[in-house]
């Protein structure tokens, strides 16, 4: 029994380690990398819906004013700036990142860009984080040239930068903009999936170990009891 009971106080140490050691591994790929890819992959999916507004916008002039709407809800969605409107939202994109650049707490803009911004954990991460929010800078202005084709009676000039993809024009920085989203995702999945490696390997080496001192303590346990339990016979 006394071999038994430092069985068992080996499992619970065992147990222990078995806990600290997989909880760093566990926050980094939970909180510091999954959530980020979330959010990174969001900011996607809205960009390319966003893109596709905008593309309607040229295409289908009697609901140029939903259009219109719905690229600025999502541009919000991805970087959100209060009460901004169409024609105040490149001058409040720009105040707002200069004063993120002095001031990383800066908490004037919010959406999917401030969720990764907010969580960054890996080495090169922030850097590949605003080199992407300057490309949708450039991106938001591309949208502004267009709309002012547009209203200048160029609809050809509009249709041509809209959706060629020649360098400068809208769909080529669209481009490079969701190139540097990759990049960012990336980064964060290559440590998401280093993480979950190292706690699985983790967890196996001790749960080996784990398994046999349980089943050594309920051998010990029986072998200990058998003579007391044969008092009973």
């Amino acid at each position: 029994m006394l071999a038994a009971t430092v069985c068992t106080l080996l499992t619970v140490l065992l147990g222990a380690q078995l806990l600290t050691s997989t909880a760093d591994q566990l926050r980094g790929a939970r909180g510091d990398a999954f959530d980020s890819v979330v959010a990174l992959s969001r900011a996607r999916a809205v960009a390319y819906d966003a893109n596709a507004d905008e593309s309607r916008y040229l295409l289908d002039p009697e609901r140029r004013g939903r259009y219109a709407v719905s690229f600025l809800a999502k541009s919000q969605q991805l970087y959100g700036l209060k009460g901004a409107t169409l024609s105040t939202y490149d001058s409040e994109l720009a105040t707002t990142w200069r004063e993120y650049g002095s001031d990383h707490h800066d908490l004037r803009f919010t959406g999917e860009f401030r969720r990764e911004l907010d969580n960054i954990s890996f080495p090169g991460e922030r850097a590949a984080a605003e080199k992407t929010v300057q490309t949708y800078s450039v991106y938001q202005r591309d949208d502004r040239r267009i709309r002012a084709l547009l209203a200048a009676g160029k609809e050809k000039q509009a249709v041509e930068f809209c959706m060629g993809w020649e360098a400068g024009t809208s769909n080529a920085h669209f481009g490079q903009w969701m190139a540097g989203l990759d990049r960012v995702t990336d980064i964060n999945r290559a440590h998401f999936t280093a993480s979950v490696d190292t706690g699985r390997s983790a967890v196996t080496g001790l749960l080996s170990w784990a398994g046999g001192l349980l089943l050594a303590t309920a051998a010990l346990t029986v072998f200990g009891l058998r003579p007391r339990l044969a008092e009973f016979r």
